[in-house]
């Protein structure tokens, strides 16, 4: 019996591959957000949630694949782990960010793997909400 392509597993690895890569380059982030902009670092942290809920949004489709279901929690947590992995990857390629730094942008990593699953923390609230509600 052959093996089926699981195609949200394979993009989710090729485009972690290429953000982690991106995110440790420095000049990719130069080109991105050159220094010379006041809010170069403002506008980093707001790219880089949306690159994080890019990758947890794959994550969630690619759960499926595995026989996972329970997309919420695993999408926070692992999208927070890769955005720790980045940092340890920094690091090791010379950054000099601080851990104020390092664990703000582990949170960003947090937030964009929320941004992937928010539409199911919306449902669970609405649905347990109408279960509460008395009948009219």
């Amino acid at each position: 019996m052959p093996k089926t392509l699981k195609i949200w597993t394979l993009s989710l690895a090729v485009v972690a591959a290429i953000l982690f890569a991106i995110a440790l380059s420095n000049s990719a982030y130069e080109l991105t957000s050159p220094s010379t902009l006041q809010w170069h670092v403002l506008l980093r942290k707001t790219y880089s949630i949306g690159a994080f809920a890019l990758v947890g949004y794959l994550l969630r489709r690619a759960l499926p694949e595995f026989g996972r279901q329970n997309a919420f929690p695993t999408c926070i947590w692992a999208v927070a782990l890769f955005s720790a992995a980045i940092e340890v990857g920094q690091d090791l390629t010379g950054s000099q960010e601080g851990y104020v730094s390092n664990l703000f942008d582990v949170f960003c990593g947090a937030v964009g793997g929320f941004v992937s699953v928010a539409d199911l923390a919306v449902a669970r609230l609405t649905s347990k909400r109408a279960r509460e509600r008395p009948p009219r």
